[in-house]
């Protein structure tokens, strides 16, 4: 028991680690390179293509990568746990709206960016997203549900979460590779200058953060192994005797 503890102990360790490593390297590719994000022609004012992969991977997959390991793991009353898990849930859905709504505001208009499977993939990304905090909210938190009802609304609420978290993550992918096809290809950037590395590396990143966030979320629960083996061991005690 000691040793399946310390595993998931280090498995969200690493969840952890992932989460900041991924936040450092949009951070460091959004404002060391924000030429790259620069609409022909400059406009003046703020540049909201820099925020939107800001938005868009801290905000909407970090956090809600977050709220998913607290939801599952943090420790304290089940009311407590699913108040920060509905709390950082409803921050990454209001970043996800802004980060679209920054990517539209520089393209100038809706009908300008709703052209990519990039773009389609995230619209559908946020609007299940906000389904499913509205799901939760809801079914979780509405004094008024049965409880028969909230027991069988559960596995979906869970599948949808985690189908959702992939989704963003696969978006934000096909982001990437899209932007990072824009830059070699109409800004001449180079397939082995830095600012192609990092991009390749956050993509590496990300796909290894959804792999640890998913893993720990349907991984069994230490007081749920413990539990099933003193059930064995009852078990194997009775038909002994």
């Amino acid at each position: 028991m000691a040793a399946v503890s310390l595993s998931l102990i280090s498995l969200l360790f690493f969840a952890r680690i992932s989460g900041i490593a991924v936040a450092l390297l949009v951070l460091f590719w959004a404002l060391a390179f924000k030429s790259s994000f620069v609409h022909s022609p400059p406009r003046e004012g703020l540049n909201y293509s820099v925020l939107h992969p800001l938005f868009m991977v801290i905000g909407f997959i970090v956090i809600s990568g977050e709220a998913i390991l607290v939801h599952r793991w943090f420790p304290g009353s089940t009311n407590l746990k699913k108040s920060v898990h509905l709390s950082l849930q409803g921050v990454a859905l209001a970043s996800g709206i802004f980060g679209i709504w920054t990517k539209f505001h520089a393209n100038r208009g809706i009908v300008a960016n709703f052209y990519s499977l990039h773009s389609w993939m995230g619209l559908i990304c946020v609007f299940l997203f906000g389904a499913q905090w509205l799901m939760g909210f809801l079914s979780f938190w509405h004094r008024g549900e049965v409880r028969t009802v909230r027991i069988r609304i559960l596995p979906w609420h869970v599948f949808l979460g985690l189908y959702t978290y992939a989704l963003a993550v696969a978006t934000a992918e096909t982001g990437l590779l899209e932007k990072l096809t824009f830059l070699q290809t109409k800004r001449n950037v180079s397939k082995h200058s830095p600012e192609s590395m990092i991009v390749n590396s956050l993509g590496l990143g990300l796909a290894l953060l959804s792999g640890v966030v998913i893993l720990a979320a349907v991984s069994p629960k230490y007081q749920t192994l413990q539990s099933k083996l003193m059930y064995s061991v009852s078990d194997a005690k009775c038909l002994s005797s």
